[in-house]
């Protein structure tokens, strides 16, 4: 088209040029390939800086916001909000579990430490109503076992179930794949039935036939154990105890207490408490945590503390002639690891940054009573592993 003409055309179609669709794209795509790199938006516009120390000035602002405080800033927040939601759910559970707090810590010590608990106490103390409270609480199934003389492993585990129709097996896993487990009374299954538990426990899978089965990462075991009837019952080998993170004694309430759970039961028995929402923990959560303790200062004067006292076990005639003759075994490493996790725990509930010494001389009857043998003298006389460990406490030096 001659130039006249076509200049022409374009006065009476100004818009020709923008609205053809092929040379709009061509449009588009040449600015996109032209446009600069680094440069300032102004409503949807990029500007080009024109100066070298523009282009300087930018990349260093851009660098500077990557780098500044927003990282760290975001950390503390998540750490807060952790914090927060963990003393919300110990509140809630503490709302209906009266007169139970130690019990309803060492719970949550136990969800922080990555442990499991053995609980001993007389009937009627609010043992399984804490685990069913806490697992109300938490993103998770829970799932309660009576132990009783013909337990199988297999009720515990699961079973290979055979499939006429095409000919294989299909296995029906047990109640031990829940989130939380209460294993009520454990004392009273046969051992066969115990070490299934307590392997599932310390290797966190299970083995049938020839196939292995990863348990849930969230997997907490309360075990309880009465300690009144001793009759037809089977006690945990002391080997099969040191699986357990702590061993908690529950006692009696007292008046002012049970006062209060009888006013509290009776408020319960008029209103309908499954229609009140409650807090949920969700399972990231609970994992961040658990690397949150980790971050918790001890001072290396604690943690030699930590350390002696656990070393005292083994040879305490080497910390005070007194204590000679007490003890058959001493506590493994294993107990030095979970005085250190739940020292963390306890610390990190309570609000702290850091460890103190009395965090560990709060904890350590709970650790160390499941994993100290007395001699024959000892108990002869009438003595507990509480009472050994009492002097302990008494005779090694706290920083």
């Amino acid at each position: 088209m001659p130039l006249a003409g076509w200049m022409g055309f374009a006065a009476l179609y100004p818009s020709y040029g923008m609205t053809d669709p092929r040379r709009l794209e061509r449009r588009q795509h040449k600015r996109r390939m032209t446009a600069p790199s680094d440069g300032v938006r102004y409503d949807n516009r990029m500007e080009e800086p024109t100066t070298l120390d523009q282009i300087t000035a930018l990349k260093r602002d851009a660098a500077t916001t990557a780098a500044s405080t927003p990282a760290s800033a975001s950390a503390d927040t998540s750490h807060d909000s952790l914090a927060t939601e963990f003393s919300a759910l110990r509140r809630q559970v503490g709302e209906t579990i009266l007169g139970q707090r130690g019990l309803i810590d060492r719970l949550l010590i136990a969800l922080l430490a990555d442990g499991h608990l053995l609980v001993e106490g007389a009937p009627g103390l609010a043992k399984t109503t804490a685990v069913k409270e806490l697992a109300a609480g938490l993103e998770g199934d829970f799932h309660r076992i009576q132990f009783t003389p013909d337990l199988l492993p297999a009720d515990l585990t699961g079973t290979e179930v055979y499939r006429p129709q095409d000919g294989t097996f299909r296995f029906d896993r047990g109640p031990i794949f829940h989130n939380l487990l209460l294993a009520d009374e454990v004392n009273r299954a046969p051992a066969k039935v115990q070490s299934a538990l307590l392997e599932a426990m310390g290797e966190r899978q299970v083995t049938v036939g020839r196939e292995t089965y990863p348990l849930p990462r969230l997997f907490l075991v309360m075990a309880t154990q009465n300690p009144i009837e001793q009759e037809g019952t089977y006690p945990l080998p002391e080997a099969q105890l040191d699986r357990f993170l702590m061993h908690v004694r529950v006692d009696y309430p007292d008046i002012d207490t049970e006062r209060a759970i009888l006013r509290l039961n009776r408020e319960e028995a008029r209103r309908d408490r499954a229609a009140s929402p409650g807090v949920v923990l969700s399972q990231a959560s609970v994992f961040a945590a658990r690397h949150a303790i980790l971050d918790l200062y001890m001072a290396p004067e604690v943690e030699d503390y930590l350390v002696h006292l656990v070393m005292a076990t083994r040879k305490p005639e080497a910390y005070s002639p007194d204590l000679a003759g007490w003890l058959r075994f001493g506590a493994s490493p294993r107990a030095t690891i979970a005085l250190d996790r739940c020292s963390r725990a306890l610390a990190w509930l309570n609000g702290r940054s850091f460890v103190s010494p009395e965090d560990i001389q709060s904890l350590a009857p709970d650790v160390l009573r499941h994993r100290v043998l007395l001699s024959y003298e000892m108990e002869a006389e009438g003595r507990r592993p509480d009472d050994f460990i009492e002097a302990l406490l008494a005779r090694v030096p706290a920083p």
